[in-house]
């Protein structure tokens, strides 16, 4: 397993070992040993998964307040997307700054999110399907959110705001500098 912190601190991208025969390949997707051993101590409670049936599908940007926040390990089971993690910490020396790292089925690569990040992702393949792990169960009365396009967050999406498809409650989250406690 190789694990490389990204550009903000705390955000890192796993890619597991894959073992490869004339059959396909074989990985483990998630062993708590391993993490455990990187200095991860994580709980996970919960798997989610998603599935977009067309490209230019964003969900986000999701997080839940505390003492809800999560924890996520984000990996594509098939398609592609453009993935973004955002630091919404407000103490944090890189509070408002993102990271983004592609998913795919074939690369492999699974990206974690510390709680007091917002999550986001952009599809890039049609039927594109995200399985993720987060620490803390769904808590609707702590669900919150960012507008993706947030011209604060300055976000390089790979997909214009006229051809973006959102869920008609992601098109009305709030900006950041609105939010209370965040903005």
């Amino acid at each position: 397993m190789q694990i490389t912190e990204l550009e903000v601190p705390g955000v890192f991208l796993i890619t597991p070992k894959r073992f490869h025969d004339d059959r396909g390949f074989f990985t483990e997707l998630y062993n708590a040993k391993a993490l455990a051993d990187a200095g991860f101590r994580d709980v996970f409670v919960q798997d989610n998964f998603s599935l977009s049936s067309k490209v230019g599908t964003i969900r986000g940007l999701h997080f839940q307040v505390p003492p809800y926040s999560q924890v996520k390990l984000v990996r594509a089971g098939r398609g592609r997307v453009f993935d973004v993690a955002v630091d919404l910490r407000p103490t944090s020396p890189t509070y408002k700054r993102y990271v983004s790292a592609e998913l795919s089925a074939e690369n492999g690569n699974q990206i974690y999110i510390p709680d007091g990040f917002a999550h986001g992702f952009c599809t890039l393949e049609p039927d594109t399907e995200l399985v993720y792990k987060v620490s803390s169960h769904y808590a609707p009365g702590a669900e919150a959110g960012v507008l993706w396009s947030d011209p604060e967050l300055g976000i390089a999406w790979p997909v214009s705001a006229r051809d973006a498809i959102l869920s008609e409650k992601d098109a009305k989250l709030p900006l950041l500098k609105d939010i209370a406690g965040l903005g």
